[in-house]
């Protein structure tokens, strides 16, 4: 559990500042992130606390920025001298092997993810950062490949009867992100499909309110899977095209690549940008719930035309 907190800090990109105590910017999101680990550590008979300060002992605020920077320049740099390294593989990939150009594609887009990921915690501008991504993008432009197929997990659990939970209104925090817009999708397309939504900090003591993707209740983050995880393994929602989606979901909400769906970038900016865009909840959830009625249509349809293509196959393999 320790190593696996230590991780998720760096993929948060907090930074040290003493034994046992990481801090990040001040902002919601990263109240939020601190929040879901806290859970988790507390969940395995850990201690965690999480607070706003304006100063910590002597470290002034210019000191904290310098550390971040300082932290996210070692890492673009260390990209950097990974990226120059298959630069000069790639300069021979005309002689490769199918396996040996497979393995240098599969590097690349590994180096793709992980610049991503430092990207997105770099908070203070830290410098190497644009060299950095030229000389991505100029390698991506000599070696180019398919993503590789998401891994297929499997949950377990209390099974629950949408029916019992039908003529809800459902609760959750303000400013819906990605997995309580993908939630509440979920909920109004399998559970309850005239669920009604509802946003505060404090749950409602009422038999008519169930409140979701908030701390401490029944549908909430829960180990290492997340609000749509949940939900969808407690109503055993078995649809392949929701299985895809939660890994989709699973990774930008916990910030992992431990599914690599190729939409999961877009689709998080989209999320960003609605949030931006509208400054009503109700408004914002339900073009959220929108963009994952679109993705959810596009994913079943490609999985319905790849099972078309898998049973021509097997006909004609039958038929030799």
């Amino acid at each position: 559990m320790r190593v696996k907190t230590w991780r998720r800090l760096q993929q948060l990109g907090a930074v040290a500042i003493r034994n046992a105590v990481y801090v990040l910017p001040d902002s919601p999101q990263a109240r939020e992130d601190f929040e879901w680990m806290k859970a988790e550590i507390v969940a395995n008979k850990g201690d965690a606390s999480v607070f706003a300060a304006d100063t910590i002992d002597s470290l002034t605020h210019d000191d904290i920025v310098a550390a971040f920077r300082a932290d996210r320049e070692r890492v673009f740099g260390a990209l950097g001298e990974e990226v120059r390294t298959l630069t000069r593989k790639a300069a021979q990939a005309g002689a490769m092997k199918g396996t040996e150009r497979q393995r240098l594609q599969r590097g690349v887009r590994q180096l793709r993810d992980r610049f991503t990921q430092v990207a997105t915690t770099d908070f203070f501008a830290a410098s190497g950062r644009e060299e950095t991504h030229r000389a991505l993008t100029e390698l991506e432009r000599l070696v180019t490949g398919p993503a590789p197929a998401p891994e297929v997990r499997s949950g377990s659990g209390a099974v629950l009867r949408a029916e019992g939970y039908r003529g809800k209104t459902w609760l959750t925090r303000p400013r819906p992100g990605i997995d309580r817009s993908g939630s509440a999708w979920l909920i109004r397309r399998f559970i309850d499909p005239g669920a009604r939504f509802a946003f505060g900090d404090q749950v409602a003591a009422s038999g008519r309110v169930i409140p979701f993707d908030t701390y401490d209740v029944e549908f909430s983050h829960h180990g290492d899977q997340c609000t749509f995880e949940v939900l969808a393994r407690r109503f055993d929602i078995a649809d392949p095209a929701v299985a895809q989606l939660g890994r989709l979901v699973h990774d930008l909400d916990l910030k992992e690549h431990r599914y690599n769906v190729p939409e999961a970038a877009a689709v998080g900016r989209l999320i960003d940008g609605l949030r931006q865009v509208f400054p009503r909840d109700g408004e914002l959830l339900e073009h959220g719930i929108v963009v994952f009625e679109a993705l959810y249509r596009s994913f079943a349809g490609e999985l319905t035309a790849a099972n078309h293509t898998q049973r021509q196959a097997r006909h004609r393999k039958k038929g030799r």
